[in-house]
């Protein structure tokens, strides 16, 4: 944003360790970044990379005693961190809201989806229970769920997976929060419903200016969602940038290697390549750059140092960073190898 505008959503080094006697799992490792007012940011990432544990971060979501939070969250010019539990739980669906991956275990089940969506108004803004259900079925009919009125009396369970989903995407836009945290919203899908339910997230998302942190493992839907990609490897952004300058010039294995193994915008027939190896113990991560092992470029070097944050170019505002010692070998003909 220009002049001295703030940014919606600004995180500075934040960490998140789970600690039992076993061991200490560092989960997500000095993650840094913004997010401007009604911009979206993907991110991408296997499975256990730490994605959904920093969007829980966000809004301290996670278990009281056995995660320990470090760094810096500030959304809309308050200091997450900081804030007492009354003063929490008026920012959460008032000034961020999230989009869990499974509806049928986020939702109650023992209230109609009308109830759920006039408490979440109620709660959050000073009008009465008759506008309230009137928003309640304005918002049913804007997430395109058919015979809206009779929905609003329907159980979680009367719904199918895809109609559950408008639902909680309903409930999350209830009070027209700034910024959305949506985990993975399309997971549990088949694919045509899908791609509804990206679609209609991409449309309301223009259409009300609403900021989202888009978090998936499927390099398609963040091509699709997102204006910048952050691509994460092991709790740490391995690299970012526009979704088109990491997308089609990455500067990380890691990315590169992701981008070998979709189907995405791949011919028919193609010959994927798929990552070796496995993610590393976030338990026990090994010395220097945590993908170094998996990583067909990788010299002495990588198993030594932890790659600093390195500047490989910039897209318009949004700079393309990435954590590699070596970014000149990603893409190149041959591998270097020790």
């Amino acid at each position: 944003m220009a002049g001295t505008d703030r940014p919606l959503v600004a995180v500075e080094n934040l960490s998140v360790e789970f600690v039992s006697r076993e061991a200490t799992v560092h989960a997500v490792s000095g993650v840094s970044f913004t997010l401007e007012k009604g911009e979206v940011l993907g991110i991408l990432g296997e499975s256990g990379s730490g994605k959904s544990v920093t969007l829980r971060a966000l809004m301290r979501l996670l278990p009281r005693g056995k995660a320990r939070i470090s760094g810096r969250v500030e959304v809309a010019g308050r200091d997450i961190m900081a804030l007492d539990d009354q003063a929490l739980s008026k920012v959460r669906g008032a000034t961020a809201a999230m989009i869990f991956q499974e509806p049928m275990t986020a939702l109650d089940p023992v209230f109609t989806i009308g109830d759920q969506i006039v408490e979440a108004i109620l709660r959050h803004e000073p009008v009465g229970r008759a506008e309230a259900v009137r928003r309640a079925l304005e918002l049913l009919e804007l997430v395109q769920i058919p015979s809206a009125k009779r929905r609003l009396d329907a159980y979680p369970h009367q719904l199918s997976g895809g109609l559950r989903q408008r639902a909680m995407i309903a409930i999350a836009l209830s009070c027209r929060p700034a910024l959305l945290l949506a985990d993975e919203p399309t997971t549990a899908l088949d694919a045509t419903v899908q791609i509804q339910v990206l679609l209609l997230l991409r449309r309301l998302q223009q259409e009300l200016g609403t900021a989202m942190i888009f978090v998936t493992h499927d390099l398609g839907v963040a091509v699709e969602v997102s204006h910048r990609l952050a691509v994460m490897y092991a709790g740490r952004f391995v690299e970012t940038g526009a979704v088109a300058e990491v997308a089609k010039r990455p500067k990380h294995p890691y990315t590169e290697g992701l981008l070998g193994s979709t189907v995405h915008e791949v011919p028919k027939g193609t010959r994927l390549t798929p990552i070796p190896g496995s993610p590393p113990n976030l338990a026990a991560l090994p010395p220097g750059c945590s993908f170094a092992l998996r990583c067909r470029y990788a010299d002495a070097r990588c198993t030594r140092e932890v790659p600093p944050p390195l500047r490989v170019g910039s897209s318009g505002r949004h700079e393309h960073v990435t954590r590699c010692i070596h970014p000149e070998r990603v893409g190149s003909a041959e591998a270097v190898t020790t």
